[in-house]
């Protein structure tokens, strides 16, 4: 790291912080799965803090002797020297510093070039990955641990993306750290019935990750396409591996990439939600429809049917639609129907009765939302008032319509939502009779 180094670059002003924020989220993450390797899977806050504290040099640095030639490279062999020093200073080490040395200190060709091979960073992202999803982990802590240690998200980011508040984070991911630490979770992809059980708790943090992403709880965006990203690559890394190489991991990648395709026309240039019916559907992205469509087909092999099939299938049958009005309702309403055989939630059952009333008309929307289960769970959530609102605006009462957008217009968490609840409210209240 040599700062005098004619190879590096001035930066125009202001670009350092945003080169160092990306190598945060990429790079960062990249290097927190190796040390823990080398570490061992105890000392996952170790690593954090010597990434961290390599990254706090980079941003004291960088302004005055230039971005180098490969960030990212400096990045790892700046984390690397830290990790070398902490080994040689604490004692708690000192049975495995020959070791830990050995395994830190290769050589590469050039001080440019990458310190650990890309397969062996692969790998050790993944099995950090089944780390943060062990059973032994509290649930509610697995996706906010992925989001930390595997994206590089902050407290406050993950704590505005969940609704809740940085303390209630903090707590979270130090319960699963010492959860980690006091249980000796070794640093391994699982094999066998083992791999069976934390790969579907890796595959439904990944999901949850990428839905929080493309409808976000609160804030001012409503798709957070960055947490979109992080949850394709990292399915993605999974389903390259062997071990992840399964029908259910193609299912869940398919419908991340059929999904995600959308996201372009999903609000207008000022931010303003667009129904579906609304989108342009010459801006969605064809390149990731192929990609979710082949992964739809590498998903159909083997038996197993799971939610994630029907989810994908559900989104593949709206990508193939020319356009709203040639949608195939009844092969969608038919996917719906099985999915509630695996997830009998209100919410998949609230989705459902949208594709009734598409069939069947508003009325029979409504008596799909009255015989939901468990509606008492749904008060809460905007989206039931703004689907009733819906309906009865195609029933024509305004004055109905009007109570549950304003209900849900109350409710509501992100910006473009609330706009769009705004103008449904006002448009319907101007169609009350007087």
């Amino acid at each position: 790291m040599n700062p005098t180094d004619t190879s590096k670059h001035e930066p125009p002003p202001g670009d350092v912080s945003q080169v160092v924020e990306h190598l945060f989220r990429h790079e960062g993450a990249k290097m927190v799965a190796i040390l823990t390797g080398i570490f061992g899977t105890e000392h996952l806050t170790l690593a954090e803090d010597v990434v961290q504290e390599a990254l706090a040099r980079a941003l004291q640095t960088w302004p005055f002797y230039g971005v180098p030639k490969n960030p990212a490279a400096w990045i790892m062999r700046a984390s690397r020297n830290l990790a070398l020093d902490v080994v040689r200073r604490q004692k708690v080490f000192r049975n495995k510093e020959a070791e830990i040395v050995h395994l830190m200190e290769r050589e590469s060709p050039a001080q440019d070039d990458a310190i650990f091979p890309e397969q062996e960073i692969k790998d050790d992202r993944l099995r950090l990955m089944f780390v943060c999803c062990h059973p032994l982990v509290p649930t509610e802590a697995q996706v906010g641990l992925v989001l930390r240690t595997l994206c590089g998200f902050s407290v406050p980011e993950i704590s505005r993306a969940f609704l809740t508040t940085d303390a209630a984070i903090a707590k979270r991911l130090t319960r699963a750290k010492q959860a980690i630490r006091e249980a000796h979770i070794p640093f391994e992809i699982p094999a066998g019935e083992e791999l069976a059980r934390r790969l579907d708790a890796v595959l439904q943090s990944l999901y949850l990750l990428f839905n929080e992403g493309y409808k976000a709880s609160s804030g001012e965006k409503l798709v957070r396409e960055e947490i979109c990203c992080e949850a394709i690559r990292l399915a993605g890394l999974l389903a390259e591996h062997p071990a992840g190489n399964q029908p259910k991991t193609h299912a869940l990648l398919a419908l991340m990439f059929l999904n995600a395709a959308r996201t372009p026309s999903r609000v207008d240039a000022d931010g303003n939600l667009l129904r579906l019916q609304e989108q342009d559907r010459s801006r969605w992205d064809q390149s990731m429809i192929a990609r979710g469509m082949f992964h739809f087909a590498q998903s159909a092999a083997g038996e197993e049917i799971t939610e994630y099939h029907l989810q994908a299938g559900i989104a593949a049958c709206h990508c193939a639609a020319r356009d709203y009005e040639s949608t195939d309702w009844r092969q969608i309403l038919g996917l719906y129907d099985r999915l509630v055989e695996f997830d009998d939630s209100p919410v998949v059952a609230l989705n459902r009765a949208i594709v009734v009333a598409n069939i069947h008309g508003p009325a029979a929307g409504l008596d799909a939302v009255a015989a939901i289960q468990g509606r008492e769970k749904l008060e809460s959530y905007y989206l039931l008032y703004a689907v009733l609102g819906e309906f009865e605006a195609r029933l024509n009462d305004p004055l109905a319509a009007a109570g549950y957008f304003r209900k849900s217009l109350q409710l509501a968490e992100t910006k473009s939502e609330q706009q769009f609840l705004s103008k449904r409210f006002r448009d319907c209240e101007e169609r009350i009779p007087a």
